[in-house]
């Protein structure tokens, strides 16, 4: 009796050359799961900074209509410098509702009686050579 084994036929296969290939089947799902995982990281934070942008807008929106109220209690279109200027700081206060980097104007009276309010402002993340968003509204009384 020989101890040493036989040698494969010519119809059998061998299972050595197989070894290793659930492994790198792993990692190329965990390959790919981690593209999935980032894409959704970066799809996130541009939700979060257009809701940050629609907040700004409708901030900005609610200070110009705020302004156009006190002209439509007041009856005129011309308000005294000291109620501009308390809106212009409000404007300014983004820790208090208003916008970051934000300037309010208010516009001379045209012929037609109306007026124009603007606000701009520039978001903290964005570039200064970007420019600034601006909202503006024109109000006219009767």
């Amino acid at each position: 009796m020989s101890s040493t084994m036989p040698s494969p036929g010519p119809g059998t296969r061998c299972r050595h050359p197989a070894r290793g290939v659930s492994l790198i089947e792993v990692l190329v799902a965990l390959l790919v799961l981690s593209i999935g995982v980032l894409g959704l990281a970066a799809l996130h934070g541009r939700a979060l900074q257009h809701a940050v942008d629609a907040e700004d807008r409708l901030r900005a929106a609610l200070l110009a209509e705020r302004l156009g109220s006190e002209m439509w209690l007041r009856g005129s279109v011309s308000l005294p410098a000291s109620v501009i200027a308390t809106w212009q700081a409000q404007v300014q206060d983004s820790a208090t509702h208003g916008l970051p980097n934000a300037t309010g104007t208010v516009g001379t009276p045209d012929s037609g009686g109306g007026v124009t309010i603007t606000v701009r402002w520039r978001p903290p993340s964005r570039d200064a050579a970007l420019g600034s968003h601006q909202y503006q509204t024109r109000v006219v009384l009767p």
